[in-house]
């Protein structure tokens, strides 16, 4: 009898209230029976503990579930188990996986802009302009004179300057306020796109609108623009002084610093071009997920690899050609052998004309090549032409070499595009410089040239950019496939 109180005591604590009681009137309702029925109980208690069981399961479902003290607590310490906060994801974070596309935008308006300078350097440079303005003032030269007496005191120095001397010794201050006018608004220029792109840069970077990568080539940039500044000066800085050229010679800028003040603007806007082709390829990889792997796909065939190479080669002999123009106008060299293909009586000078003794400055003649090369524009222009005709050369041998047979298959539609494109534009080049050299270099001509110069390598850059292989636009594509695929197998069955 013990026993079974015992057990009946351990089955009443899983029952509800209401269920304890009843057990209990049901205990001493049974007192009155026989022993022999008290074996029935046993039955009854299970029936209980069942009825019980299924009575909680029952309101569970009918009843929001409240969480009991110790599940809530499990459940608080599971979640900083799971998510633990951690300073690196948070540093990581903090800067976007993919730039902004108005930066992208904003790059590409910046390297116009920079294009845009560059043919007005090349017209500033053709009027004979670039010596009118005599001290370089960062800042408060960026004023226009505003009063004759302002006018006066510019004009008085540049009146002594060995240009004015030996040039323009008749000029007029009418005449002079033409010329200031324009390296005036060069410099002003200059200011402008450093400033409208070292602001941006700051705000871009401090809202992390750019990726690490793209914040260090926009400081890059920036830090390439002020180095810009100070080579222009340089340049000019060399047409001032009579002991920076030969006695007795035409006053100019250094044909060197002409070329280094080329070849840095010309960087600038090649960097500034492919930042942003690279941010707006990014998106459009991102937008097109399935397209781009495709393409990217394309582009990794064996067959590609000899063409890919080519592009950048020719990209190096394109800028090579350009440096070579600086020196010709450096030199005036366009300004003799007014005719093509010959160059007087034959294909080229003589050759005592070409390494002329005039410009070695060692008795042994070992600087006679080089400095001949460099410095003697008969030579200059030579070297010129053959760079020239080797550019479209290559140009037709690259567009012939895209359209052959397992090249033609592998290659995508944008990069054809791009190849094709530069047999336009070095024909047009070809055209421009014959043209300029036969007329004697004029104003309008060679500024077109200039233009068609930074105009051929753009183009090379644009084919060279959709040929290439960006890995990280790559594996993002891929990443961004491989959601949308786990999205449409989770939405499928329905």
């Amino acid at each position: 009898m013990a026993f079974f109180q015992l057990g009946l005591r351990r089955a009443a604590v899983q029952l509800s209230r209401p269920s304890v009681f009843c057990a209990r009137a049901a205990f001493n309702a049974s007192q009155q029976q026989k022993l022999v029925q008290l074996a029935t109980p046993a039955s009854t208690i299970l029936k209980l503990v069942s009825q019980a069981r299924h009575t909680q399961s029952r309101n569970y479902a009918t009843q929001k579930a409240q969480e009991s003290p110790l599940s809530k607590l499990a459940t608080d310490i599971a979640k900083p188990a799971s998510s633990p906060p951690s300073d690196k994801s948070e540093k990581k974070s903090s800067f976007p996986e993919t730039s902004s596309k108005s930066v992208a935008y904003w790059l590409l308006a910046s390297a116009a802009s920079v294009f845009g300078i560059v043919v007005f350097g090349g017209l500033t440079r053709l009027t004979e302009s670039g010596l009118s303005i005599t001290e370089w003032r960062p800042v408060t030269g960026s004023l226009w004179p505003g009063s004759p007496e302002e006018w006066e005191s510019e004009f008085e120095k540049y009146r002594a300057s060995p240009e004015f001397k030996m040039l323009n010794s008749t000029m007029n201050l009418h005449e002079f306020k033409q010329i200031y006018f324009m390296e005036w608004t060069h410099r002003l220029w200059g200011r402008f796109i450093g400033m409208s792109f070292v602001l941006p840069t700051i705000y871009f970077i401090a809202r992390r609108r750019v990726t690490p990568r793209m914040a260090c080539t926009l400081v890059g940039i920036s830090a390439l623009i002020g180095f810009q500044g100070f080579i222009g000066w340089w340049m000019v800085k060399s047409g001032l002084k009579d002991d920076l050229f030969a006695p007795g010679s035409h006053p100019r800028v250094s044909q060197y610093r002409l070329a280094a003040h080329l070849a840095t603007a010309f960087v600038c806007y090649s960097w500034m071009l492919l930042a942003g082709l690279s941010i707006l390829r990014t998106h459009k990889a991102i937008q097109s997920p399935e397209q781009a792997v495709k393409n990217f796909t394309a582009l990794q065939s064996p067959a590609l690899r000899v063409l890919r190479g080519s592009v950048a080669a020719l990209t190096v002999l394109i800028f090579t050609t350009v440096l070579s123009g600086a020196l010709v106008a450096g030199l005036d060299a366009g300004l003799i052998y007014n005719e093509f293909p010959m160059m007087g009586n034959g294909l080229a000078p003589p050759k005592s004309e070409l390494l002329d003794k005039f410009y070695s400055r060692h008795e042994d003649g070992s600087d006679l090549v080089w400095r001949n090369m460099l410095e003697n524009p008969s030579l200059v222009q030579l070297d010129h032409r053959i760079l020239a005709i080797t550019t479209f050369t290559a140009v037709c041998a690259l567009v012939a070499y895209s359209r052959s047979g397992k090249v033609k298959a592998a290659l995508p539609p944008a990069a054809r595009k791009g190849i094709t494109g530069l047999l336009h534009l070095v024909s047009l080049q070809v055209a421009l410089g014959i043209s300029t050299l036969i007329y004697m270099v004029p104003i309008p001509l060679a500024a077109a040239h200039q233009a068609g110069a930074l105009a051929l390598l753009t183009g090379v850059l644009v084919a060279g950019q959709r040929l290439r292989i960006p890995k990280a636009t790559l594996a993002m594509a891929q990443r961004r496939l491989a959601q949308v695929a786990q999205q449409a197998k989770t939405q499928g069955p329905k």
